[in-house]
């Protein structure tokens, strides 16, 4: 799977160090992934959550919240918000662009 981008999961553990760790875990297991359909990344990521064709992850024991739509027949991920928690509980999640 290409993820799109890393540098956008970079620049946000630079401002949240704790961060880096988990979007480097996850960014790790969806880069070696093949996902052909949403609940694959369900099944692979416990607590993930399917909302309107988008995927929200907890990262760092649900500290942030990341949220990626996937192009399963070109296996594509497109990060669509990396946050805070608390910056999560005020956005659409099935809206949200960075």
């Amino acid at each position: 799977m290409r993820v799109l981008s890393k540098g956008t999961l970079r620049d946000f553990w630079e401002l949240y160090p704790d961060a880096e760790s988990g979007l480097k875990m996850w960014f790790s297991k969806v880069k070696k992934a093949e996902y052909k359909i949403p609940s694959d990344i369900i099944a692979d990521f416990k607590g993930a959550d399917y909302v309107e064709g988008r995927i929200i992850f907890n990262i760092s024991k649900n500290k942030y919240r990341l949220i990626a739509s996937f192009r399963y027949d070109k296996q594509i991920c497109f990060i669509h918000f990396v946050g805070t928690h608390s910056e999560y509980d005020k956005i659409d999640p099935a809206t949200v662009e960075i």
